[in-house]
């Protein structure tokens, strides 16, 4: 049986822009996704925490930064929000692991998360269906030419990213996948 056909990244059907390194001492590009940065629940027996992250090569004038998850490859028709974090101030290069939990301890100054697509303010791990095959979890990082979007943590994912591709400098991505 052949591989069912993959639904594109998002980022494919946006304008253009300049990419930028992005990289994490949990994750590798291309790799799998660790149990700490699994979601916690459904049998899936992760622990929750968003990976780190840190990234650099950004253009000269960024003035804040997004950083979200997406999974292209939920049995949604639209994907799945698993982290929508912005207004991260430009002199911020780096989030430590678990930065994403609920209440936002971990965050830099400033910054705020809008709710993920189960509906809460924090990361929430990978658990794709059993069976499913592997999916990818896109973490991309926006560079932006304002230091806020002007929303607040009640903006949905779409919002949010309608407000960052208006913004965006540059990209940079990090993709890692995992299936059960």
């Amino acid at each position: 049986m052949a591989e069912p056909k993959r639904p594109p990244l998002p980022y494919e059907f946006l304008p253009a822009v300049p990419a930028f390194d992005v990289a994490s001492d949990d994750l590798a590009d291309g790799g799998t996704v660790g149990e700490a940065h699994r979601f916690s629940g459904w049998g899936v027996g992760g622990l929750n925490q968003s990976p780190h992250l840190q990234w650099r090569g950004f253009p000269p004038g960024t003035a804040g930064f997004a950083v979200t998850c997406f999974d292209p490859d939920a049995p949604t028709g639209s994907g799945f929000w698993h982290w929508v974090l912005f207004d991260v101030a430009a002199s911020t290069t780096e989030l430590a692991r678990g930065a994403g939990a609920a209440g936002g301890a971990g965050l830099p100054s400033g910054a705020l998360m809008a709710r993920n697509d189960m509906g809460t303010l924090d990361y929430v791990g990978p658990a794709p269906p059993e069976g499913h095959g592997l999916h990818r979890y896109v973490f991309a990082v926006h560079a932006l030419s304002v230091p806020s979007l002007g929303l607040d943590a009640d903006a949905t994912p779409a919002f949010v990213g309608f407000n960052v591709v208006a913004n965006t400098l540059a990209r940079g991505l990090l993709t890692a996948t995992f299936g059960r």
